[in-house]
């Protein structure tokens, strides 16, 4: 088989929606959290990949749990990774756990409603989270806030990304009861536009998204860790500024990402609003129970 690095898209981590293993993380955790993403990233630019059949794109997801597990030394992000793992005293939980969300983009193309679409972020998205609590030894309770901003993170990216999903995987993350209620089709994602129905759809998705989102306020006061911390707060403001955006404007048309200017902006609001509280000693935001899968 053919290296798993050489199926890389190119996509690296400045190209996120999220800063990955930022300045602002201490150096110490930045090697590891560097290996896990380079692993995440390599898998998922596999089970995207556009000429790769789906088959072989199972075989080469199983090769590198494989090799994360022990089995092996060819693929370069699995072993990297597993010895940073190692190093580092951490199982593989939550390597493993992206796995069965790229195994899913893979074999499910289509998703029912909400709750489904919740289901694939507990693998995609809340692992990323739960690993770098972890990483920084926080407790295992920041998780119920920590899950749903993750889920609200690619929820954005759903919204972001939906036309050229749909146009070149025929992948489509938007629930088929609210394309229903709102009177879109699926196909309508192949235009270079939305129509109303589409419009109205991805805009009642974003205001739900940044519903989700607002579960998930608590908890840069609930991280003890000052770096982690102000990191995580950029990351929320990052997230605020781009539902914003996808409420007003329509992602079949124009690229909703944030500019140079924007980037900064955010980063600078986030970090000063962290600093100034934790200054001041303000308490957690309370927030409504969620129920997540541990």
């Amino acid at each position: 088989m053919t290296s798993a690095s050489e199926l890389r898209s190119g996509k690296g981590d400045r190209d996120e929606n999220f800063p990955v293993a930022s300045w602002i993380i201490h150096p110490r955790h930045r090697a590891l959290i560097l290996a896990y993403y380079n692993f995440v990233r390599t898998a998922d630019d596999i089970a995207d990949h556009a000429t790769l059949p789906g088959d072989q794109k199972l075989a080469y997801l199983d090769l590198l749990e494989a090799e994360l597990l022990g089995k092996g030394d060819t693929q370069a992000e699995a072993v990297v990774l597993r010895r940073a793992l190692a190093e580092a005293g951490m199982a593989p939980r939550h390597a493993l756990d992206v796995l069965i969300a790229f195994r899913m983009d893979v074999t499910k193309l289509r998703y029912e409603n909400w709750d489904e679409v919740i289901h694939y972020c507990r693998y995609s998205a809340m692992p990323v989270g739960r690993f770098m609590l972890d990483v920084h030894g926080e407790s295992t309770s920041t998780w119920a806030a920590s899950d749903p901003l993750c889920a609200a993170l690619q929820i954005n990216n759903h919204l972001q990304d939906c036309g050229k999903d749909f146009r070149e995987l025929n992948r489509v993350y938007l629930p088929r009861d609210a394309l229903a209620a709102s009177g879109a089709s699926v196909e309508q994602l192949g235009l270079a536009q939305s129509p109303p129905a589409m419009l109205a759809c991805l805009q009642s998705l974003a205001v739900r998204n940044e519903a989700l989102l607002d579960e998930g306020r608590s908890l840069t006061a609930e991280i003890r860790d000052f770096r982690l911390g102000i990191d995580v707060a950029v990351i929320q403001a990052y997230a605020d500024r781009i539902v914003r955006l996808l409420k007003v404007r329509d992602p079949l048309r124009e690229r909703v990402h944030l500019n140079k200017f924007e980037l900064l902006t955010f980063s600078l609001a986030g970090m000063i609003g962290e600093v100034g509280r934790r200054a001041i000693g303000r308490k957690a935001i309370s927030r409504p129970g969620t129920a997540h899968d541990a």
